[in-house]
């Protein structure tokens, strides 16, 4: 199989988050010499601090910080053993406290992080599966993908859908003697909650479903001696249901508490928990203050605290309720989310939010998608009653002047987050500089001589070519490769194109770009359902064709705002065709581009190599062989010359219906062998439409040996204007392929047949590049960039990652 290579996930979050620091928005410094909860001073300002999640601001209490003194003066700072051999002396004292609390032993863990690393491993048997929401905590997902090399099965449904996970637990239910459905209590960007109840009478219904929960943004604001949301639902703890608290953010301490209703759990997992065993356990001082908030969360005290926060919830409730602000999940949590859709709209409001006084934080990718993003505001007992009001109204404020200044609107980030839109009529803030747009929906409706001079040098989509990617894909019986075309030519008031490019609108693999492991796992799903993991795309060029699919004069005083308000309508068509994702691509570096798209909602991803020869100025084998680097000579003289006189060449524009059959069972062939770039297969129309088309043609490699006068190697390419020869799909007899090595044999033909035909450009696609590099390709870096409705199907997929062994 050809190997390419893959997106870089760190990369791209990396590059997202650089220009979140750029805006100033994110890895800021507090500046306190003294630190309250109330306030919180960065870059010698002093903001009113509405982004904590302590929600209760306990760690600020007296009795927490003199207890967590008193210890280190009596213990020191750490207590440098394993919990397994011995525990400092106040452990034992919280943890009976915490027991008090809730009415059964914890396990006290150093954090929550290293609680689900060190239970769920445990927890979890060889014979049973788990399922997670799509929204849980980041650290329950990276504790629960690893157990896919035990052959657990590990999946994943969108956020809090009964329905979906009720069908996940039919599928694995034959399978697994226990399916664990894991959510968090409180989830930490939207506020919003699992459905407990619900969730509850499912196990009823189905016995084999055990419930885990991550409820550290629920605790201690919430219920019967602050032991938190989830147990304030369930009163105490059904034998099914495992719980993760905390011990600090709300609690005002440090650590985390495993609640097991099964006592041989409880003692396995205490006896053997992966970084509960090995890691150091809690300084002396965390463990005394957790003592001191747990003595408060036992007495009275702890319900005029909840009652204090909860009046000041209803507060920025209210207020926010008789505004036009767009939260996006109403509720009674001390989190909200205001969306804001584009990162930039995102970046200005916190800017202006700052220049106010007042600390909040942006809500970003990959905590929620790049098209989602909004700020994130949290309601603490420290706040007071008039900040909150001065909140709301700068809120109200600066909301429209930040969407009036990143050409954003409250119609848009309605349409983004999928919520009602305003009743009131805004104005739209769209790109109106002096410039026209021409919208179609077929090449044969703009001018060929107009596109040509744009677009007319690359691959498959010049005027001509064009109208035959629109024959072969529109009104395709198939689905999967019937597609809509749109076309965009945006100019000046002088006739000028500034912009032009296409995109089509179709479906496409979710793991079109996924490592092979992940895609060999579900082209085995799709032999049951061809569909499974697809999306609906309106993607910029089309699945046929590969290059620099748009146009931009960047030399055109106007050519940003052209780009703007091609984007604009890009999105509205995206919006209006119900596409699943949006997908700009083909791009080469451009910071420039790179900060635009970003800051409109806009992931950047890597993209395969693609390789090109422009160096054809060579008129026999010699010549070809002098421009090779010196390895890539050699390669050249021992793999690939010697074996040309074993082929007879021959090379056609026409092909009879059993030659266009052959060549397409050679085509499926390598399909079928080859999953780096996984897309549909082509239905053999498209290739009886290329044999009858005037700029296709094909190269049929015979062995000369070989009386059976079947062609083993096809390539088929398309002669672009005169200029641009591309060998666009290939097709081999894979029983003579190593032996012959017909691959390269058949590249070298192509860029051969080039040469006589005096192109100057031979485009020979991604994949393979190490090969086509050999023959002296360049390979050149492509980017797209992506706008998604969610992070499901990319986080499905990267809980595939991990090679699953397991019959699927």
């Amino acid at each position: 199989m050809a190997k390419i290579k893959h997106n870089d996930f760190i990369q791209t979050i990396d590059e997202i988050l650089s220009v979140a620091k750029q805006q100033g928005t994110i890895h800021l410094y507090a500046e306190d010499t003294v630190l309250d909860g109330r306030t919180i001073k960065i870059n010698g300002r002093n903001l009113f601090h509405f982004a904590t999640t302590s929600y209760l601001g306990l760690e600020y209490d007296h009795r927490l910080k003199n207890a967590a003194i008193a210890a280190i003066t009596k213990y020191g700072t750490q207590f440098p053993l394993s919990k397994t051999y011995i525990s400092h002396p106040v452990y034992q004292q919280l943890e009976r406290k915490i027991e008090t609390m809730y009415g059964m032993p914890a396990i006290v863990t150093k954090n929550s992080t290293l609680g689900h690393l060190g239970v769920i491993p445990n927890l979890i048997k060889d014979e049973e599966g788990i399922i997670l929401d799509h929204q849980v905590h980041w650290s329950v997902q990276n504790a629960s993908l690893p157990l896919k090399l035990r052959n657990i099965p590990v999946e994943m449904i969108r956020h809090n859908n009964l329905q979906m996970l009720e069908d996940k637990i039919k599928d694995l239910s034959a399978k697994c003697n226990k399916i664990w459905y894991m959510a968090d209590g409180v989830y930490s960007m939207f506020g919003d909650y699992a459905p407990v109840n619900e969730l509850l009478a499912l196990s009823k219904k189905y016995p084999q479903l055990q419930l885990y929960f991550d409820d550290v943004h629920g605790m201690s604001w919430r219920g019967k001696n602050g032991t938190g949301f989830v147990l304030d639902i369930l009163k105490q703890l059904p034998e099914n249901v495992f719980l993760m608290s905390t011990l600090s953010k709300s609690f005002g301490a440090s650590g985390a508490a495993f609640f097991c209703p099964d006592k041989k759990l409880y003692d396995r997992i205490r006896n053997f928990g992966g970084p509960l065993t090995f890691s150091a356990q809690l300084e002396p001082a965390s463990v005394a203050a957790a003592c001191a908030s747990a003595d408060i969360h036992l007495s009275d005290e702890i319900t005029i605290l909840q009652q204090e926060l909860e009046q000041k919830i209803s507060l920025f409730n209210d207020l926010i309720t008789k505004s036009t602000l767009p939260v996006i999940t109403p509720n009674n949590s001390p989190v909200f989310f205001l969306g804001t859709a584009m990162p930039l709209t995102a970046y200005k409001l916190v800017q202006r939010l700052f220049n106010e006084g007042y600390f909040v934080n942006p809500g970003l990718y990959p905590a929620v998608p790049v098209k989602n993003t909004g700020i994130r505001i949290t309601i603490s007992r420290n706040n007071r009653n008039e900040e909150i009001k001065g909140l709301t109204e700068a809120l109200e404020y600066h909301y429209p002047l930040a969407l009036e200044e990143t050409s954003n609107t409250l119609n848009k980030v309605s349409m983004a987050f999928g919520i009602p839109q305003p009743d009131s009529q805004e104005k739209e803030n769209t790109i109106k500089p002096a410039l026209n747009y021409q919208y179609k929906t077929s090449i044969k409706q703009i001018d060929a001589a107009l596109w040509n001079k744009l677009i007319d040098k690359q691959n498959i989509f010049d005027w001509d070519g064009l109208c035959f990617l629109e024959d072969a894909f529109t009104n395709c019986s198939e689905i999967e490769n019937n597609w809509e075309f749109h076309y965009f030519i945006i100019s000046d008031n002088f006739g000028n194109p500034i912009v032009a490019t296409f995109f089509t609108f179709g479906l496409w693999k979710d793991d079109m770009l996924a490592p092979v492991s992940v895609s060999l796992q579900l082209e085995e799903k799709r032999m049951k359902n061809p569909f499974c993991m697809t999306s609906k795309v309106l993607g910029m060029g089309s699945l046929f064709t590969e290059g620099n699919h748009c146009y931009i004069n960047k030399k055109h005083s106007l050519s940003k705002e052209a780009l703007l308000l091609l984007l604009e309508k890009a999105e509205m068509l995206y919006q209006d065709l119900n596409a699943d994702m949006l997908v700009l691509r083909d791009f080469e570096e451009n910071q420039w581009l790179s900060d635009l798209f970003h800051n409109l909602g806009f992931i950047k991803i890597a993209m395969p190599q693609t390789c090109v020869i422009t160096d054809i100025n060579w008129n026999n084998n010699q010549e070809f062989a002098a421009i090779l680097s010196p390895r890539s000579k050699k390669h050249f003289t021992r793999e690939v010359l010697p074996y040309e006189k074993m082929f007879r060449v021959i090379i056609k524009d026409r092909l009879t219906d059993n030659e266009v059959a052959h060549a397409y069972s050679l085509y499926k062939n390598v399909k079928n062998n080859n999953y780096a770039v996984n897309t549909f297969t082509y239905p053999i129309a498209v290739f009886q439409k290329m044999a009858a088309h005037p700029f296709w043609e094909f190269i049929l490699l015979y062995i000369k040996e070989d009386t059976d006068q079947e062609p083993v190697g096809v390539l088929f390419c398309y002669k672009n204007c005169a200029h641009t020869y591309v060998p666009s799909l290939i097709g081999m007899d894979y029983t003579v392929s190593r032996k012959y090595n017909l691959y390269r044999q058949l590249l070298f033909q192509g860029i051969k047949r080039a040469q006589e035909l005096h192109y100057k450009r031979v485009e020979l696609g991604i994949t393979a590049t190490f090969e086509k590099r050999k023959l002296g390709a360049q390979l050149i870096s492509k980017f797209a960039y992506l706008q998604a409705k969610d992070n499901f199907s990319m986080e499905l997929l990267s809980t595939m990652q991990i090679e699953n062994k397991a019959p699927l």
